[in-house]
């Protein structure tokens, strides 16, 4: 048997949307604020800050209580979820549907491969990995997670790099991967507004996505990147403080007051940079601060332990994979009470924070992934940022813990006895030339605030004004000062100067909505992708070869061939 096809003259045809439907329009056009989202968020927005402004403490208690709750009933939830959206994500990349363009049929990626994937570096970049690269594993090392080892084991330093990548690696970009994915599909395949609520269209229909429900989720999405923003400008005023602390600035005895000035100075910065509209100064300083990083994290390897962070990169690798299995299925049934708090301060609030920041992130490489497959994107989105985790990780975290164990590795004397915030300083002001670098780190940091700011509230301006690509300048400047006046009331809703609690509790509570939008969205995308013109020519095509074989088999035997050819134009039309 032979598979001929006739030639003729006609141009293939695509089944994706042609250039000049609503697939590109709807990417690019500008629309009005939507005043029933903007409205609502920005009203129950307020109140939250004037709550916390006028009654901390009650705040403080009924947040308190949420988190409890949620713990109880659903940390399970977070864990099963996270782990959930991994095989997703996975799934998608390698069955029929990772050959799916996130565009036409005939459309390229819009950006070459090294620029995208230098920009999905710059996205897994950000105040996060200042604030935890040293911090986390070395915490990991001294107070192993409950039920691992104990604290000085050899096996410390196993248990807390895997542990570490388990919370940067694989897991929260297969969480980012899935928004992005629905979003980039949704806007450049199905040619909707670039909405979260929009990929809802396969189970809400088109009209209801612009009705209650579909507004309900957008306002969640805003949300979700409000509170899940505020969460990383409150680290990074954290950090600062503790920068200046450490590096002799005069700094008042109470430290909240201090933090409270980090934040309204670094917001003002942030305003004045879009008041101005220097969003190009904006990216400049961004590609800035990746070269400042990248320095940073050259000194430390070559003024650290360079051989041990040589020989942790395909160690962690292999630690990593040979504990995936039980750290993501930890939940409080393997040590009740001990190991409830430990995921709520670690593994639990990173998801949380992870899906906080979906809307941001999944909008960010949405936007400059067009044209990729699924497949390409998947694996672009989950491999790349994860290497810069696995690289960044080593070098401070190797460098920490090598310096710690040298000193007292149970954490009762060295780096580990200052406070988390200030970790980062303690071990660049034990490299050559400490006082710059831990001024560099500063700059870092803040420079992360300010370009970080200023995405994210173009983003909730996105969310509030129908999925426009360029907001109004007022709506966005609005959630900027709203994200900064959030970040202070994370850091001032916990007792003393447990700040870092605050902001990981009210993180978890304020993200616990957003991730059952986010498993719907799971389901909705699917149905999309089933419905795709491409699957539906595939399943067509593979029918059609089926019944030809069939008819030829039973009449000819394996003597015939199948042949392609334009039908007359009247049998065409019917």
């Amino acid at each position: 048997m032979t598979i001929q096809e006739t030639p003729h003259s006609e141009e293939p045809v695509s089944d994706g949307p042609p250039s000049d439907t609503p697939a590109t329009a709807a990417a690019d056009q500008r629309h009005p604020v939507d005043r029933v989202i903007f409205g609502i968020a920005a009203v129950l927005v307020i109140a939250f800050i004037v709550w916390g402004a006028s009654s901390t403490d009650t705040l403080s208690a009924v947040a308190s209580n949420v988190l409890t709750g949620i713990m109880n009933a659903g940390g399970w939830a977070f864990v099963l979820a996270a782990s959930g959206f991994v095989v997703f994500a996975l799934y998608l990349a390698f069955s029929r549907f990772g050959k799916i363009p996130l565009g036409r049929d005939d459309e390229g990626p819009e950006f070459r491969t090294v620029s995208w994937i230098a920009m999905m570096f710059s996205a897994g970049m950000g105040i996060g990995l200042m604030f935890y690269g040293v911090s986390e594993p070395l915490s990991h090392f001294t107070s192993p997670p409950p039920g691992t080892v104990a604290a000085g084991d050899p096996a410390a330093l196993d248990i807390a790099m895997a542990t570490t990548l388990f919370h940067w690696t694989l897991h929260p970009w297969a969480i980012y991967a899935v928004v992005g994915l629905a979003i980039a599909y949704s806007t450049f395949r199905r040619g909707r507004r670039q909405l979260i609520s929009s990929a809802f269209a396969p189970l809400l229909g088109e009209k209801r996505t612009e009705g209650p429900l579909g507004k309900a989720i957008d306002v969640l999405a805003i949300f979700a990147t409000l509170f899940g923003s505020a969460a990383s400008l409150g680290l990074g005023a954290l950090q600062i403080g503790a920068g200046l602390q450490i590096n002799g600035f005069p700094v008042p005895d109470a430290i909240k007051p201090l933090l409270v000035g980090i934040i309204a100075v670094l917001t003002i910065a942030f305003v004045c940079s879009a008041v101005t509209g220097v969003a190009k100064g904006i990216q400049w300083l961004s590609n800035i601060n990746m070269v400042l990083a990248g320095v940073l994290a050259v000194v430390v390897f070559v003024g650290g332990p360079t051989i041990l962070i040589l020989n942790l990169l395909p160690t962690a690798i292999g630690d990593y994979v040979g504990n995936l299995s039980e750290m993501a299925s930890r939940t409080a049934a393997n040590g009740g009470d001990p190991t409830a708090e430990w995921l709520a301060g670690w593994t639990v609030f990173y998801w949380a924070w992870w899906i906080s920041w979906t809307p941001f992130v999944g909008m960010f490489i949405a936007r400059i992934s067009r044209g990729r497959s699924i497949r390409q994107f998947v694996t672009g989105v989950i491999l790349i940022p994860s290497a810069v985790s696995l690289v960044w990780f080593a070098i401070f975290g190797g460098a920490a813990i090598d310096q710690q164990r040298s000193v007292d590795p149970t954490g009762t004397l060295g780096l580990a006895s200052q406070s988390t915030e200030g970790q980062l300083f303690g071990l660049l002001g034990s490299m050559p030339g400490g006082s710059f670098l831990s001024i560099l780190a500063m700059v870092l940091i803040a420079i992360f605030f300010v370009s970080g700011a200023d995405a994210a509230s173009v983003v909730m301006g996105t969310l509030s004004s129908r999925g426009s690509i360029e907001p109004a300048r007022w709506v966005v400047i609005f959630w900027g000062i709203v994200m900064g006046g959030i970040a202070i009331i994370m850091l001032i809703v916990s007792p003393g100067n447990e700040a870092l609690q605050g902001i990981q509790n009210i993180t978890i509570i304020m993200a616990a909505p957003f991730a059952i939008v986010m498993v719907a969205l799971c389901v909705a995308l699917t149905k999309d992708l089933r419905n795709d013109p491409l699957m539906r020519r595939d399943v067509r095509s593979q029918e059609a070869v089926e019944q030809a074989v069939d008819y030829g088999t039973q009449n000819y035997g394996d003597a015939f061939h199948l042949s392609v050819k334009k039908l007359p134009a009247d049998k065409a039309e019917s």
